[in-house]
């Protein structure tokens, strides 16, 4: 119980340096703040609700793991190299697809609601 304490502790940590330092998680966090209530609204099924949410959450955790790369990257190499450019790039590519799940999950939803 007591490591499941420390675990819980640590990740509250990140999520609150998240939010206090990055521009993009405190977006995703809006997001998220906004998106619940709708997806309740929105959503006609509670599965649909589900994703609804679970799609933001998906968006939010992408980003932050996207910023943990960035930053070690910068912590271990401060200066511009191609190999480091390239790890960035590919994760900021797994932000970018957990955005498009997150949009088509919405859309859907939306196409649903009206059919």
């Amino acid at each position: 119980m007591r490591a499941l304490l420390l675990a819980f502790l640590n990740s509250w940590r990140g999520l609150l340096h998240g939010a206090r330092t990055e521009r993009a998680v405190r977006q995703e966090l809006l997001l998220l703040g906004l998106g619940i209530p709708v997806a309740l609204v929105l959503g006609a099924s509670l599965w649909v609700r589900v994703a609804l949410v679970a799609s933001l959450l998906l968006m939010l955790a992408a980003e932050f793991l996207n910023t943990a790369i960035e930053k070690l990257c910068d912590h271990l190499h401060p200066d511009r190299h191609p190999r480091i450019g390239a790890v960035k790039d590919l994760a900021s590519a797994g932000t970018f697809l957990a955005q498009v799940i997150a949009i088509l999950v919405w859309i859907a939803a939306l196409i649903d609601r009206a059919g």
